[in-house]
Formats: C-alpha cells, structure tokens, sequence
C-alpha cells in the first residue's frame, strides 16, 4: 500500500525513503514503517486547521520537524499549506509557543525553493517585523523572525526596502546587546544582509550612523573578547563587516588626482609644509615666483616625489589614487615628530640611500590594498578577520602609519640604495604578512611583532623555507630524478612480483553471510602460473603443490577491480559493504568465460596484488602505493647522492666544456 504507508529513518534528520534516495540507505540504519507522506501531509494540514490549541500546536510541532524532509515539503505545499500558515500567524495574536512551531516550519517549507519569497504578502512582513520590534516576545520567535528577514533581504531590491525601513538600525544593535548568543547571531546577520544587499551609498550612511553609535567598540568588547568562543558563523560576519568597512576605502583608492582640483593641491603642499615649514617660509617671502617654485620643487624632490616639478603626477596612478595621499597627510597630522624624523633623517643622507617617503607610502598603500582586500566582493564563506581591526578606530591609516616606519627600519636595516627600491618593498610585504598572521588582537601587538620580525629574522626564514624546497626544485635534480625513475619503477615491480610469489590467503565471501572459508593463491617462481585452493584455519604459507588449481598467466585477459567485478554485481542490492567494495578485484581468464574473485584482506594487500597482475598483464601499476614507494625510494636516493654537494649551490644550466688540448702527448709516470 504505497500510497498509505512509507519507511522513515528513525534517527536524525527523520527523512522518508523515496525511490530517488533509496541507493543511500547505509548498512545498520534503523528504519520505521510509517505513514506516507501525502497522508501525512493531509492530516497535519487539517490539524493545524483545528479549534482544538492543543491539537494545533501538536499539528504544527510536528509539521516544524517533517518540513526538513523534501518529500513532505512538496505534498504540504501542494495542498497549498503555506496559504494556511500565512493565515496563522497574520491572524493569529498568540506569541508563544504555537508561533515559534508556525514559523519554524515556514522557515523549513522555504529552504527547498519550492515558493519565492516574493510572493509574501505584506501583511505576513509586516507581522514578521513588529515580533522583531516588540520588546516582550519570546527570543526563539525573535531568532525566527530575523531569521526569515535575512533570506527575505537579498532576494528582491523591493523586500531589501521594505525590512530597511521597518527594522532600523537602533532595534538591530539593540538585539546585538543581548545575552542570547543565538540572537546575536540572528542579529547580525540580518545586518550583515541588509549592508550587502545596500547600494554604494546607501552602503556608506549605514556605516557611518553605525560608527556613530560605537559598533566597533562593542564587537570588540562583548563579541570578539567575550567569555564564549567565537563560532565560524558569528566569525564570518565579522568578517564581512570588516570588509565592508574596508572597502568604503575603494572609492578614493580608484579615484586619480585631479591637478586642477585646489582641495587636493592644499592637501599635497600642507605635506610639503608640515616637513619644512620653519627653513623655508622665512627665506622664501623675499624669493621671486621663479626662485620660490624651485625650492618647492626641491622640497618635493625631499619629500620622494619621482617627478618633483609637479609631484600630482606621482598620484596619478590608481589604484592608490587618492588613498595613498590620504594616508601621507594623516600620517603628516597625527604623528608630526615621527613624520619630520623621516623626512629630515631621509632629505640629509648621502646621495642614493635616502628612502623616499612618497614614493614608499603609493606603493606601500597599494601593498596593504592588496593584501587586506580592498575593492574585492565579499567572499560567501571566509572567516579571516583580524580582531585588531574591531580595536582601533581609523584602522586603515592607523595601520599605514606603522608599516610607513617599518619601511624605513628595513631600509636602513638591507643599507638599501633607490635601486633596491622594490627589494624592500617585498621584504616589507613580507614582514607584514607574515605578522597578519598570527592574528594579533590590537595594533599595538601588531607593532611590537612586525619590528621585531627584521631584515635578519626574514632572511633566517627565507633560508629555512628554501632549504626545504631546494633539494627537490632546482633543474639538474629533477633531471637527475626523471632519470632515476625507471630503475627504480622495476625495483617496484620486481617486489610486487616477489610478493605474489609468497602469496596471500583470501576470505570467501557467500551472499548468505561471511563464512570463514579460507583459500590460498600464489604466483609460481617462474612467473608463468596461478596457483590457487582452498585451504584449513591455521595454515600460513601452504606449498605450491597443495593448491589443486591453476590459471597459466598467458590464458589472463583483464584485472576488474571494484564495481566493475562480477562478485560485486550480484550483491548490490543497497547492502553491499563499501569497504568490500575497496577491496574486490577479479582476473578474467580463458577467452573471458571464466572470472577468478579476489576479497583482499588489506587495502595494502589489494595495490600489491592489483600491481602485481597488473605487471603480469605488462600494463602499467595504477594503484596509490606505487606512487607513495616511488617517491620514498627516489627521495632516498636523491639525498644519497646528493651528499657530497652539502653547502655548494648547484648551477641551473652545465657549466661549459673545457677545449680539448693543443696535444695529447701526456701520460702519469707510475714507477
């Protein structure tokens, strides 16, 4: 009676057997004989009609478990159940339990993208939202409703405004002061939604009315450094707000200078200003035009400009754009001792081993552009935060302000000329990575770790890392391998032939159960029969002539392995043990009549004798433990022969060969 009754799991998620998932029943599952789904779904649907409470709340209890279940999710919205759950919770007033089991099972029924969300209608939204707005209402019916507003945001532009308007940022950060960790999560990423789904614009509001209400002092606070660990999930938001937050950076970063802009030529001449400001206003007020540009000029070439006649050139070039001279003047106004110290220091150094400041801080900025993200899309999985960033206001600049000063340690510390110039900025890149990290948890860590990472630290791990990766990449050893190859492929095969020769003992397997029959196979000495027979319990290696049976290796015509074995094919109805499967191989003998079945004991037993058949069949050895011997015997006898070249860095190309002698008129005098 199909239509009347259907097997269910009865553990986990309850899901009924259908004939599309019927294959995935795994051997030892407890299945229950149940109502089918259609019945099912027909009594529920006028269950949760009932004027009896106790009935419905039953009825939509159990509704909310069967919903995860595919099959049942269709027969309930065939039925047009879901109209009858918009009808409950528009016109029900009860916020109590029968609520949360109602919204439960919406949520369930909508995972399977049987129904859009846009065809709910706006009096549902409109109830959804005020139990979100409400003070006194259960928290897990809160967790719902945020729940079904997160997937309702992205899905239309027209939901996007609507759930913006209704629930305001105020409410959101409410929930987020919570001690309910779950609706924290819910809370957040609703918000997390909204400024996804937000334009450009809109994107910049919400950030800046969230700065204004101290967001970031609060993650760090009671989220980042609360007494519950961080889950994926709760890390992933964070992720995505950091990225958020950074990327309000990307429009200054693609945005050139204009030179006829006069805010940005102020910002660029007060760099010029706050270096030099006391030498040379008071000698330049006597200056002509002509006389005054020129010492701009060589200010500016002080201050690293490339092109020093009109340094807005050097800013022309975005990415950074803007961004890098945002970062020069902030650098310029909040650290003025530690910006004059490195412009003076740099301005009276001899020829060529000043370090530029402006040239340094485009590409720096471009640097950490490229290593937090900037103006790249979220990704939907990441949960690479730095919870640094939660602990500083103005974290980007904040951070360029360190990473300037670093460029200028490392500088001095490689004695770096201008041609060095990109040298640095790598090993600076470098620095600066490798202290992202360890994820320190505030700038001030940062800083103490990225100083002490120095110049000598990073080539002592450069060093480590290459002597690791040396021996096996450089040209002459991987020729010098390709050519060990071969020898040492037959060392294989010879041993998996050896092995064959030993012999291993089989367990027969009937289709009624695993009976303890024993049988012996092995190949004789002279490669050119299989020896097989049954054998008694105890009996090790048993003499070649106690095996009555015998394949000659020439009468072999393919090695089956896995489903592909007859053995196998017999039994796979749905009990059929995947570790037997692993395991199977078979020889097809004798014009393909006749196939020899093989259960092998190991899976270390099964590449033997697949190799080893394989090598009698002259094919070549698929299986993984060829792979995993050739490469310990290569490395093996790699670093045999490569002992003597200990410390001698060996060249990529042959050195050349020596002329041949004028004449060849000398011999060694033994007596």
């Amino acid at each position: 009676n199909a239509e009347h009754y259907a097997l269910q799991y009865v553990d986990g998620r309850q899901t009924y057997i259908t004939e599309s998932n019927r294959g995935d029943i795994k051997n030892g599952s407890i299945l229950q004989l149940t109502t089918s789904p259609d019945q099912e779904a027909e009594r529920l649907y006028s269950g949760i009609q009932s004027n009896n409470s106790d009935v419905k709340t039953d009825s939509l209890k159990k509704l909310a478990s069967l919903s995860q279940d595919v099959t049942f999710a269709q027969e309930f919205i065939n039925r047009n159940g879901l109209k009858q759950i918009f009808y409950i919770v528009e016109e029900g007033n009860d916020i109590g339990e029968m609520l949360a089991h109602t919204l439960k099972a919406f949520m369930e029924l909508m995972e399977h993208d049987f129904v859009s969300w846009e065809t709910l209608s706006a009096a549902f939204i409109k109830k959804i939202v005020s139990y979100v707005n409400m003070s006194v209402v259960d928290a897990s019916i809160q967790q719902l409703s945020l729940s079904i507003l997160e997937n309702m945001v992205p899905t239309s532009r027209l939901l996007f405004e609507l759930v913006k308007k209704e629930v305001t940022l105020d409410r959101l950060l409410a929930h987020l002061q919570v001690t309910n960790v779950q609706l924290q999560l819910k809370a957040m990423a609703l918000l997390t939604a909204l400024l996804l789904a937000a334009t450009d614009a809109e994107r910049r509001d919400m950030m800046e009315y969230l700065r204004g209400k101290n967001i970031r002092q609060f993650i760090h606070k009671n989220i980042i450094h609360s007494s519950e660990p961080l889950g994926d999930e709760m890390a992933h938001y964070l992720y995505v707000l950091q990225s958020v937050s950074l990327n309000l950076c990307e429009r200054r970063m693609r945005t050139s200078m204009d030179p006829y802009s006069q805010e940005q030529r102020d910002l660029l001449q007060s760099l010029r200003q706050t270096a030099f400001e006391s030498e040379s206003e008071t000698a330049a007020s006597s200056f002509s035009t002509e006389r005054r540009r020129s010492l701009c000029a060589k200010e500016f070439r002080k201050l690293g400009f490339m092109n020093n006649s009109n340094p807005a050139e050097d800013l022309r070039r975005a990415p950074p754009g803007l961004l890098a001279l945002d970062n020069m003047v902030y650098f310029s106004r909040h650290t003025p001792n530690a910006y004059s110290r490195f412009v003076l220091e740099n301005s009276s150094r001899e020829d060529k081993h000043e370090c530029p400041f402006a040239r340094s801080s485009i590409q720096l900025t471009l640097i950490l552009c490229e290593i937090l993200h900037i103006g790249e899309p979220c990704s939907e999985t990441a949960q690479a935060f730095y919870p640094m960033f939660f602990g500083q206001d103005h974290f980007f600049e904040e951070l360029f302000c360190i990473c300037i000063q670093l460029v200028n340690k490392t500088w001095k510390e490689m004695r770096a000329t201008q041609e060095d110039f990109d040298k640095v900025l790598q090993v600076v890149r470098e620095q600066i990575t490798r202290t992202l990290s360890l994820k320190p948890t505030s700038l001030e860590l940062f800083k103490i770790r990225v100083n002490a990472l120095n110049y000598s630290e990073i080539l002592k791990l450069r060093q480590t890392e290459r002597l690791h990766q040396e021996e096996t990449l450089a040209v002459p050893v991987l020729e010098l391998r390709e050519r060990l190859k071969p020898e040492l492929l037959e060392l294989v095969r010879q041993q998996r032939l050896l092995h064959l020769c030993e012999g291993t003992l089989f367990r027969k397997i009937s289709s009624r159960r695993r009976q303890d029959k024993l049988w012996y196979c092995r190949l004789s000495p002279n490669h050119k029969v299989l020896h097989y027979g049954d054998v008694e319990e105890g009996v090790h290696s048993p003499p070649i002539e106690s095996l009555p049976e015998k394949i000659p290796i020439v009468d072999m015509k393919m090695l089956l392995v896995g489903k592909e074995c007859p053995h196998t094919k017999e039994k796979s109805s749905g009990k059929q043990n995947k570790d037997v499967l692993e395991l199977a191989f078979s020889i097809v003998y004798d014009m393909e009549e006749y196939c020899l079945n093989f259960i092998a004991p190991t899976r270390y037993e099964f590449c033997l004798w697949t190799d080893g058949l394989n090598v009698l069949l002259g094919k070549e050895m698929t299986s993984e433990r060829t792979q995993t011997d050739l490469d310990v015997l290569l490395s093996m006898e790699l670093k045999l022969r490569l002992l003597d070249l200990e410390n001698i860095s060996i060249p990529d190309a042959p050195p050349p060969i020596p002329k041949a002698p004028s004449n060849l008129n000398f011999c060694y005098d033994f007596s």
